[in-house]
């Protein structure tokens, strides 16, 4: 690759690039605001795995039980090519409050504000408010390669599992 064949994508990551600061183990990844209230999302320790996300509106938001509501945040996020970010459960806001996550996946390629689906399966009705923690995004690798060819058998030989599914390995 030329130097002049850079995408200026801000991966920081190839050699070639001008904006290479020689590091080569920092991604990146651009990020704006839809609203100017919005927070940033961002990492509480720098161990973590996950950025914590925040439910950006003016107003609470009630998710009564077994219901559920999607949370804006307020941010767009590039998503850069060969990852995709998935949104997860915050452990506390799971175990503390019963809100789930679901439809948790960002693609490359979608530049439209990032929503956090809560899913309430607790026993009583939760409230958001403006600010709070609702989620966190992981960027996760993915084969981006990937084809599918039909065949007979999926395996060469019969593997141990088997076709033991949903509770195939016992409670104990």
């Amino acid at each position: 690759m030329r130097k002049e064949d850079c995408y200026n994508c801000g991966c920081n990551l190839k050699e070639v690039c001008p904006d290479y600061d020689g590091q080569g183990d920092e991604m990146l990844v651009k990020y704006t605001k839809v609203h100017e209230s919005a927070k940033v999302p961002r990492r509480a320790y720098a161990t973590d795995a996950g950025m914590d996300f925040f439910y950006c509106g003016e107003d609470q938001i009630r998710i009564d039980l077994a219901c559920s509501a999607v949370i804006p945040t307020g941010i767009k996020m590039e998503v850069p090519s060969g990852y995709m970010l998935e949104i997860k459960n915050k452990s506390g806001v799971a175990s503390k409050r019963n809100l789930i996550v679901g439809a948790c996946v960002v693609d490359t390629g979608y530049d439209g504000e990032i929503f956090v689906n809560l899913h309430n399966v607790g026993l009583k009705s939760q409230t958001i408010d403006p600010g709070e923690k609702v989620a966190q995004g992981v960027f996760v690798k993915i084969a981006d390669h990937v084809s599918l060819v039909e065949a007979e058998s999926i395996y060469a030989e019969p593997t141990e599992r088997a076709d033991g599914a949903l509770g195939s390995t016992g409670d104990q």
